[in-house]
Parts: C-alpha cells; structure tokens; sequence
C-alpha cells in the first residue's frame, strides 16, 4: 500500500492567514517600492519625503577665522511621511529578528504557549531598548546634555535639533507605531491586547507631544533613563525564562525602577516647573515653537506625574503577585517534606508489623519450643 504524502496547502491569496505569513515579504515590496522612486527624477522628489529626514536649516558659525555650515532639523507635517517609511523598516527588523533569532531559540528550550509570547516580546523589546539606550547615549555625550543641565531649559523653545536627535525621535515614533499593527501579525492573545495597547498609547502620546512642544532634549534624557531600566528587566526575564532559579537581575531591577521614577520627577519638576518658570522668553507663539505658558507646563507636569504613578502601581501590583507566588511554592515544599517522611515512617511501621506477626505465628512458636 503506497504511503499517502500530505499535502501542504497555501493559504488562499490575502486571506488573513496569508497577510500573517507573509507580512514582511508585503511589507519589503512597499519599502522597495520608495526606494526605487528615488532612481526616476519624475518621482525621487516624492521618495525623498518618505527616506530622508525633512526641514533642513544650514547655520553658518565662526570659529576663528574659519567659517562652518553646520545642518540642523526642525519638525513639520512632512515627518509624518518619515514617521510611515521607518515604520515599515521596524516591520522588517521585527521579522528579521523573531525568525532568525527568537524562533531558533524556541526550538531548542521548547517553551510553553505562556512562556513562548513572554520571550518573545521580551526578545524584541530587549534588542530595541538596546540600541535605543546605546544611540541616546551617544546623543546626550555628544551634546554636552549630561554635563550641563541647564541645557535642558536654557534657549527653549528648543526648535532646532542635530540630524542624529531628529532621526532618533523619527524611529521611536516608527517603532512604537509599528508595534500596531504586530498585534495582529503575532497573534497576539485578546487578554493580552489591552496591556499591550496601554503601553504603547503612553509611548506614542509622550514622545509625540515632547517632540511638538519642543521638549525634545528633556524627552531624550528620560527616555535612556528609562529604556535603561526596562533593558534590565527584559534581559532578567530572558535569564529567568532559560533558569527559573536565576532572579537577582529581578531585584536590581525592583530597586533601579522605583530610582528612575524619582529621577524622572525631579528633572521634570527642574526643567518644567523651575526652568521653563524662571524663562526670560515666555508666552504662547505656535509659528515660533514656543509654548512656555502655565497651562501647558502644569498639563505637562501633570501628565508626566500621572503616568510615573501609574507605572509605581503597575510596580507594586507585580511585586505583590511575585511574592504571592513564591509564598505559595515555598508552601507546597513545606507540606510534601512531612508528608514524605511520614510515608517513610509508614513503611517501615509496615515491615515491623510484618515481622512481628511473623513471630507470633504457630509455626514460630513450634520452633521456639523445639
């Protein structure tokens, strides 16, 4: 009898299981598309909006007797283009990644349906809190931002941005606008949508309204503090994942988290409610960039207080069910241990009854009189 071989059916064509399959196959087609409208002069003037960073200025400044050009961005409806190009490119990167690397691993630990989600949105998030933290320090070095504070505030409106700070805010906003649309390429459970969608919501609405109100420098330096903190909780919950017993990276993290919310309350109360306050250039001019007026610093200082005590309550609720948990398995050790030795008592209770009634039979006592 000849053996019937299975027959490995495609999914029909833009069907959803086909988009899902094929999502980065799609998505590389449509980038492909842009990058080659930059070879045709009829349409490089429209694919020039989508790749390259937009509203270049040209400053002329003296040092000495030399003269230098040095190029600065400033933000525009024409971002927006951009913003979609890069979204794309992380599109293509996440794919990259979860197939090349995060897939390979799963193979080998065989992980659970839980612990397979967790570590692979621990994975991606682990190598863009990566770079992101790598590139942002690197921004803040070069810029002298570390080593004088006061340029957080000093010359707001801040309207004018070097071409790497300008190219970094476009990629976190493309990143975290195409962590959209992966909850549906990943498949990602109904329960874990809504935790999912809160956090990206918060990184869209604060990174964007920074990068609109010209707090872009004080936005840089919360955004490496904390992407560096979260960098240290994904890569612990990697470790844990490959070794449960491995959770000190959980506890240095426990104490950097409740550190960078301070952190971030005092810089933004400095910046903010003092900085900005004291500023000689205060009032409302949308043409010029500046939007040092009291409602918007206490809208801002109030979002950015809101969001940090949101984020302490998160803490605490998953400290709470870390300790719960560990209770209840320390718990469980503590009742099989007893239990395991009374088994042992029960056993060798059994084998003196045996030998005692064995003892006591007629034909013991036989021999015993013989």
């Amino acid at each position: 009898m000849a053996i019937r071989k299975k027959a490995n059916k495609s999914p029909p064509v833009l069907s959803h299981e086909f988009v899902i399959q094929n999502h980065a196959d799609i998505v590389s087609c449509v980038a492909m598309v842009f990058l080659l409208g930059l070879m045709f002069e009829v349409t490089s003037k429209f694919a020039v909006l989508f790749i390259t960073v937009q509203y270049n200025v040209t400053i002329s400044t003296t040092e000495g007797l030399e003269e230098t050009a040095v190029n600065h961005f400033h933000h525009g409806i024409k971002d927006l283009a951009t913003i979609f190009f890069y979204m794309l490119v992380a599109i293509i990167m996440h794919a990259i990644i979860q197939e090349y690397v995060l897939d390979k691993l799963n193979r080998k630990k065989h992980f659970s349906k839980t612990k397979h989600s967790k570590f692979n949105e621990s994975g991606q998030l682990s190598a863009f809190y990566f770079v992101s933290f790598g590139w942002g320090m690197s921004i803040l070095l070069s810029e002298n931002f570390l080593s004088s504070p006061v340029s957080l505030w000093e010359g707001y409106p801040h309207t004018l941005m070097p071409f790497q700070m300008k190219f970094y805010f476009i990629c976190q906003l493309g990143y975290w606008l195409h962590s959209l649309p992966e909850l549906y390429f990943q498949k990602t459970k109904k329960e874990d949508i809504p935790r999912q969608l809160v956090y990206i919501f918060l990184y869209l609405v604060h990174i964007a309204v920074a990068y609109i109100l010209n707090l872009n420098r004080l936005c840089l330096v919360l955004l490496v503090l904390h992407y560096c903190v979260e960098l240290l909780f994904h890569i612990s919950r990697l470790i844990y994942f490959s070794n449960e017993n491995r959770q000190l990276g959980f506890t240095m993290w426990a104490v950097l988290f409740v550190l960078a919310r301070l952190l971030t309350l005092t810089l933004s109360v400095l910046t903010v409610g003092f900085g900005l306050a004291n500023a000689e250039n205060q009032g409302f001019d949308f043409a010029a960039g500046n939007f040092n007026v009291l409602f918007v610093r206490i809208t801002v200082l109030a979002a950015i207080c809101l969001t940090q005590a949101f984020m302490m309550w998160k803490f605490i609720n998953f400290q709470l069910r870390r300790w719960r948990e560990h209770a209840q398995v320390q718990t469980l050790k503590k009742k099989q241990v007893p239990a395991k030795s009374k088994s042992k008592k029960d056993k060798a209770n059994g084998v003196n009854g045996v030998n005692s009634h064995a003892a006591d039979s007629p034909r013991a006592r036989k021999e015993k009189s013989s």
